[in-house]
């Protein structure tokens, strides 16, 4: 399991109860740590930040989680617990692609696809749909232009005669950081679109990477925000932080100099925050 890059899930205080929840259901999944504010836990051996951070945002189909599982029985199990509150997207049962297939959206608002497969895995699929519709292949090689560790797994684009225009991305699936990522394009009116409350933590080592990531990424249309925070050119929403800052700010006579020195930053400037922990 990578940690250099992990997705954060944007909770108004239900982070520990999705934590829990989803680790009850899927395997090899965990609650790790709750100080409140955040809480991090694992689903199928990938690490996941719940961040408490209010009503602002709300998580929507954009980007799910595509989960492969290697029987009927297990995903059917699955899915039963997730509909628990839940609302199902598509339902579950066999799809020209798949066997076994569902999408639902859970109790807490995030979706699930759920996918019999020769293998157990777990990776966010962004769908690039509305004003983004047509810009998931461009976003696949941009993002490995940017991080390393990269590779395109699966690249399946429409061709003459399809449903959707030729050219557009059906299916890929792609590595950043050795991180898996699912992309593909959207035809038709979606009523949700890429916001913070899914965002891709990245760890970094050093101010350089820090610099590289934020500057890559807020380039050619992309903004920035506060905190380590940015919105890409395609709406998706990324922090950038130093792989140290928890260790910065686990000192109790120093963390409130720490988190203020935090507040007045845009991209973060390593050494400042270093040296509010002194």
């Amino acid at each position: 399991m990578s940690n250099k890059i992990y997705p954060c899930l944007w909770f108004d205080g239900q982070a520990k109860a999705a934590g829990e929840f989803y680790s009850n259901i899927f395997p090899d999944s965990k609650l790790l740590s709750d100080s409140g504010m955040v809480v991090m836990f694992e689903v199928m051996g990938k690490k996941i930040m719940g961040l408490n951070g209010g009503p602002m945002f709300q998580l929507n189909p954009s980007i799910s989680f595509m989960v492969h599982l290697d029987s009927i029985e297990t995903i059917n199990k699955v899915w039963e617990q997730l509909s628990e509150g839940g609302t199902a997207l598509m339902a579950i049962d066999k799809y020209p692609w798949a066997e076994r297939y569902g999408w639902i959206k859970d109790k807490f608002g995030m979706t699930w696809q759920l996918m019999l497969a020769d293998m157990i895995d777990l990776a966010p699929s962004m769908l690039f749909a509305n004003h983004q519709y047509g810009k998931g292949l461009e976003a696949m090689e941009l993002y490995q232009s940017i991080f390393p560790q990269s590779a395109t797994d699966v690249k399946e684009l429409y061709g003459p005669g399809a449903a959707q225009a030729e050219g557009m991305l059906m299916f890929g699936r792609f590595r950043i950081l050795d991180y898996p990522i699912v992309a593909m394009d959207g035809p038709g009116d979606h009523q949700f679109q890429f916001n913070e409350a899914l965002s891709y933590v990245v760890l970094c080592d050093g101010q350089k990477e820090i610099d590289h990531y934020w500057n890559s990424l807020i380039a050619n249309g992309g903004k920035e925000s506060r905190c380590g925070w940015l919105v890409d050119p395609f709406g998706v929403s990324w922090q950038i932080i130093p792989s140290s800052l928890s260790k910065l700010m686990s000192n109790p006579a120093t963390t409130a100099n720490v988190m203020q020195a935090l507040l007045k930053m845009n991209k973060l400037d390593l050494a400042t925050l270093e040296k509010a922990a002194q």
